[in-house]
């Protein structure tokens, strides 16, 4: 499993010169790993990971595989974009689909590029998003609420759990709060999910600065940051006109870029860290001589479920979990001196996958 995030943002703040700078880095990677363009405006990235190259060097594999992160260009928000404007039904559509939301916010000057608001403010810009995402929210919440009347009133258990969400929701809403904001006990989790509101996605605010920015940020930037911890959100600062000129690179002139820039890494590495912290996102890996692989799972989860991520029969016939952790298999040398040193644990259908595991899944077919 990878995660899907979609890239909104009004006009001219650089969003799609972020997307573009994506997608050719994503495209030039492609002779490395398994990478396609879906649509014009999705395309797939590796998640950066120093571990799997560790992995394979000490394991002699043959091919390493890292994760993988979607990236949705999602065009048409402007204001108004709730009641339809520009491409506003299409915007709003697909944002349901997508995990979380990467929020690109203007936080530089250049009199060349101009602001359609006529101003450069990126806690404004964020607000105007917000907004239009919450009244195309509550819209959708009233509608489903009303719809649910005559299943209420013949007493259906899920009926009467989706209207507590929802009206949970809208007091939200009407008080000029995201859906996010709500607390969801344990055992809603799933139908929360479900209602697919567009205001309870998670939001990494993605500051594009200006070059000389980069690796700090600016007063701008700063501000975002504030607002982001004081909503419980993240943020991450990042100059989409360096990215762009990195994606037209190799690997060695782009560390060479980088580093006159005064950049210990590329902007995309954090924007996709950062996108794995907000979603609560763990790697675990599978080592052998064809291939070292990374594979993603949300933290907490158990290693039936972990085996599920590479196929289903794994998850259905689980047996146990070789498991050795990612310090211990690097130190000693791999598998075999792992489990020499007795280091290598077999794991039942309880255990709690932790990030860095690796596992050799035993199932019945």
């Amino acid at each position: 499993m990878g995660f899907k995030m979609g890239i909104v943002g009004l006009p001219n703040v650089g969003k799609s010169t972020l997307f573009n700078a994506l997608t050719r880095t994503a495209a030039a990677q492609a002779a490395n790993f398994p990478f396609c363009t879906i649509e014009p405006n999705v395309g797939e990235v590796a998640v950066p990971d120093a571990r799997l190259d560790r992995l394979a060097a000490v394991a002699g594999s043959k091919q390493t595989i890292p994760t993988r992160m979607t990236f949705v260009d999602i065009a048409g928000l402007v204001k108004g974009a709730s009641k339809g404007e520009g491409l506003g039904n299409q915007f709003l559509a697909n944002i349901r689909e997508v995990d979380a939301i990467a929020h690109v916010l203007r936080c530089f000057e250049d009199d060349d590029v101009t602001h359609v608001e006529g101003r450069v403010d990126p806690v404004a810009d964020a607000e105007t998003i917000e907004t239009e995402l919450m009244l195309a929210d509550l819209e959708s919440v009233e509608k489903r609420r009303a719809g649910l009347q005559r299943k209420l009133k013949g007493n259906d258990k899920d009926a009467a759990q989706q209207d507590r969400l929802l009206a949970a929701a809208q007091a939200a809403l009407e008080t000029g709060r995201p859906a996010r904001s709500v607390t969801i006990d344990p055992e809603d989790a799933r139908a929360w999910k479900m209602l697919q509101l567009l205001t309870s996605k998670p939001v990494l605010y993605v500051c594009n600065v200006e070059e000389s920015s980069a690796a700090s940020g600016n007063a701008l930037s700063a501000r975002v940051a504030e607002m982001a911890a004081a909503e419980g959100a993240a943020s991450v600062v990042i100059s989409a006109r360096i990215e762009e000129e990195i994606s037209q690179l190799d690997a060695e002139e782009a560390s060479m870029f980088l580093s006159e820039m005064g950049l210990a890494e590329a902007g995309l590495d954090r924007l996709i860290r950062a996108g794995y912290a907000l979603l609560h996102l763990e790697t675990y890996f599978t080592v052998g001589p064809k291939e070292a692989r990374a594979w993603t799972i949300s933290a907490g989860t158990t290693a039936p479920r972990a085996a599920g991520v590479i196929h289903g029969d794994f998850e259905r016939g689980f047996i146990r979990a070789e498991t050795i952790a990612y310090d211990d298999f690097v130190t000693l040398g791999g598998e075999q001196k792992a489990r020499d040193a007795g280091k290598l644990r077999a794991e039942g259908k309880t255990y709690v996958v932790k990030d860095g595991d690796v596992l050799h899944f035993l199932f019945n077919t």
